[in-house]
C-alpha cells in the first residue's frame, strides 16, 4: 500500500542496499558534510522531507521565499539548502553532472548528484523567512553562515545511521511510525513538538490537545494518541541536554500520566531555525509525513525574541490549511490557579489576577538547584530522572556545557560501509 505524505506525493525511503552501496561510491569525490547537513540527508532519505528527493536548485529556492511554495506548487516554507565554497567546487572540480560522495566523520554517508549549482543573496533569503536581515536572529545567522555555493540535486542513503544509545527506541522514520499507528488502532494522532523536558504546563497542553483531537470519535476504545515528537539537532548552551530531553518525555508514559493506548514518543533530527510562523508550517509538514493527522500550536510557536506575535503562527497556517493533510489544534497557555487548586487554561479560569504562569526562567533555577519542587510544578518521576539524566550523560547539568559539546556520545554515528 502506498503511503501518501505531503502534497498528495508518495513517501518512498532513497536508501541503498549494502551490496549497491559499496560499488556506487567507489572512486567519487569524497565531500565531508557537518551536522546540520547530515540531519537533512536522513531527512530527505526517511521521507521526513517529502516530497523533496534531494536538496533544492534555485527555482524552488526562489518559490518558497516569493510565495511559501516548491516551484510545482506544493506549499513549503524552509529551504533545504547544500552549501559548498567557491574553492571547495573548484578543488574537486565540481561540475553538473557529477555525483559526490557525502561523508560525515570520514565515513561515506550519502551520494549527491548534481543537477544544478546556484548563488542566492542570504539577506533576501532571511527576510523572506525570517521576516528579518538581523545576525542576531538565529536562523539568519545560520543563513549567513553557509558557504558561497549551493549544490542541488537528489541524495540517496548508502549508509544507515547507528543511533547510539538512549536514543534507539525513539527513531522511527515516517514509514515505520505509520504502521504503528496502524497497529495501534489510532484514528487521530497529534503531534507535540518539544525541545524540553516536560512541567505539568506542557503535560496539559498534551492532554487538552487529545481531548480537542477526540472531539466526537466514540470512547468505548482508544482511538486518539499523542506523538511527542523531539527535535535533536544542534545544542547552544544552556539547552536542555537531548538525553533529558528524550528520556523525560517517554517518562510521563512509563509513569502513568499518560498510557501505551495514548501516548508515543519519538525524535526528528531538525536544526531549528526560529522561523515562527514560517516553521510552524513546515512542522505541520514533518509531521504530515509522520502519519499524523492533527498538530498542536501554542503560543509564539517556534518563535524567538520579539520577532513575531503570539498567534502569527496560526494566522498563516490558516491561510494554506486546505492545502495542509494535517488540522491544527490551537492552545492556550496553561498555567497554576491557587484559588482552583490546579492546572488550568487561561481560556477556562478567570482568576487571572492570581494566576501563576510557568516561568522558563523559574523551571530552569529549580531544576539547576536540584530541589525538589511542588507535584504540581514537576511530575515527581520526571523531576528524578532529570537529575539522573545530569549525572550519567550531562557530565553533572540537565543543561548543555562546554563539557557536553565536547564529550557527548553522538546520537547517531555512521559505521563504516561494508563492500
Amino acid at each position: 500500500m502506498a503511503e501518501i505524505g505531503h502534497g498528495g506525493k508518495e513517501i518512498r525511503e532513497r536508501i541503498l542496499a549494502p551490496e549497491e552501496a559499496a560499488a556506487k561510491v567507489r572512486g567519487l569525490p569524497r565531500i565531508p558534510v557537518r551536522s546540520q547537513i547530515a540531519n537533512e540527508i536522513i531527512d530527505i532519505a526517511y521521507g521526513w522531507f517529502c516530497p523533496l528527493e534531494g536538496f533544492m536548485g534555485q527555482e524552488d529556492v526562489e518559490a518558497v521565499c516569493s510565495r511559501m511554495r516548491l516551484k510545482d506548487g506544493t506549499v513549503w516554507s524552509i529551504p533545504i539548502l547544500f552549501d559548498l565554497s567557491q574553492e571547495e567546487v573548484a578543488e574537486h572540480g565540481i561540475k553538473v553532472g557529477d555525483s559526490l560522495c557525502l561523508t560525515y566523520h570520514d565515513q561515506p554517508m550519502a551520494i549527491l548528484e548534481v543537477e544544478e549549482i546556484f548563488t542566492y543573496d542570504k539577506g533576501a533569503m532571511c527576510q523572506a523567512i525570517y521576516g528579518t536581515t538581523e545576525e542576531k536572529h538565529p536562523g539568519c545567522a545560520r543563513t549567513y553562515g553557509y558557504k558561497d555555493v549551493f549544490l542541488a540535486g537528489p541524495v540517496t542513503l548508502v549508509n544507515r545511521p547507528v543511533i547510539n544509545p538512549p536514543f534507539e527506541p525513539y527513531f522511527i522514520p515516517p514509514l515505520e511510525m505509520r504502521k504503528r499507528f496502524r497497529e495501534k488502532g489510532w484514528q487521530r494522532i497529534v503531534a507535540h513538538q518539544t525541545r524540553n523536558v516536560p512541567h505539568t504546563g506542557h503535560e496539559w497542553l498534551m492532554k487538552g490537545a487529545w481531548l480537542q483531537t477526540y472531539a466526537e470519535l466514540p470512547i468505548e476504545k482508544p482511538l486518539v494518541g499523542v506523538l511527542v515528537n523531539a527535535i535533536i539537532g544542534e545544542k547552544r548552551k544552556g539547552d536542555y541536554i537531548d538525553e533529558a530531553i528524550i528520556l523525560t518525555q517517554d517518562e510521563l508514559k512509563k509513569a502513568g500520566y499518560f498510557g501505551d493506548h495514548n501516548h508515543m514518543t519519538s525524535l526528528t533530527f531538525w536544526d531549528m531555525r526560529y522561523a515562527g510562523p514560517k516553521e510552524a508550517v513546515f512542522h505541520a509538514i514533518l509531521r504530515t509525513n509522520l502519519g499524523l493527522t492533527h498538530h498542536m500550536f501554542g503560543r509564539d510557536h517556534a518563535g524567538v525574541g520579539t520577532y513575531y506575535g503570539p498567534y502569527d503562527a496560526h494566522r498563516l497556517l490558516a491561510t494554506v490549511q486546505d492545502e495542509l493533510s494535517i488540522t491544527p489544534v490551537y492552545s492556550m497557555n496553561w498555567l497554576y490557579c491557587p484559588h482552583c487548586g490546579e492546572i488550568t487554561s487561561e481560556g477556562l479560569c478567570n482568576h487571572r489576577d492570581e494566576w501563576q504562569k510557568f516561568s522558563g526562567t523559574v523551571i530552569r533555577s529549580i531544576v539547576q538547584d536540584g530541589v525538589k519542587p511542588p507535584r504540581l510544578i514537576f511530575r515527581p518521576e520526571v523531576f528524578e530522572l532529570v537529575l539522573e539524566c545530569a549525572e550519567k550523560y550531562g557530565f553533572g547539568s540537565p543543561f548543555v556545557t562546554d563539557e557536553y559539546l565536547a564529550k557527548r556520545t553522538p546520537v547517531f554515528t555512521i559505521p563504516p560501509l561494508q563492500a
